[in-house]
């Protein structure tokens, strides 16, 4: 899921203290000749509030079963974000399919300025302050996924330096 990425690291859940916040769970139909079946899939992000996140996502005939495999899911797939004092290194754009999401860093104090999907999102990584617009499609799988492409873009300035073979502080002064 996470191959196209550069410097994404892959974080086990033991020892983690995870806490899992629902993003949504849709009712799906299926048409047969028998009458119409109705499932759930369910989103989830799972986070530990210091820089872990990861999201699955869970399908079922009853809600419960979709939101419990949707955080089994979640738990397969964490990473870890760079954060720089409760917010974030620098701004980034994220897009998945339709959705576009724009994450920027705030001063301390700002608290999250983001909407449904991308809130739970970023607060799950545990950002405390941040700006966020998110444009485009509204549906939660995707926004879900474009704000986790711009926060897997996201680089620290050491990660920069190292990139660059430069020291840290020509990363600033250059």
């Amino acid at each position: 899921m996470y191959q196209d990425y550069k410097n994404v690291e892959l974080v086990k859940p033991g020892g983690l203290e995870l806490k899992d916040r629902l993003v949504g769970v849709q009712r799906v139909t299926k048409v047969t000749k028998g009458g119409r079946a109705f499932g759930f899939s369910a989103i989830v992000v799972v986070g530990d509030e210091n820089g872990v996140v990861g999201q699955g996502l869970g399908k079922s005939k009853e809600v419960a079963d979709a939101i419990s495999k949707a955080v089994e899911d979640a738990k397969k797939n964490l990473v870890r974000i760079p954060l720089n004092k409760g917010t974030l290194p620098h701004e980034q754009k994220g897009k998945y399919g339709g959705a576009r999401v724009y994450i920027q860093p705030a001063s301390h104090g700002t608290g999250v300025i983001a909407g449904g999907a991308v809130r739970a999102v970023l607060e799950s990584v545990g950002v405390q302050d941040v700006l966020s617009k998110s444009q485009g499609s509204s549906n939660p799988h995707n926004v879900v996924k474009a704000t986790f492409d711009a926060l897997l873009r996201l680089r620290d300035a050491k990660t920069v330096a190292a990139q660059r073979g430069i020291s840290l502080e020509k990363v600033f002064k250059g």
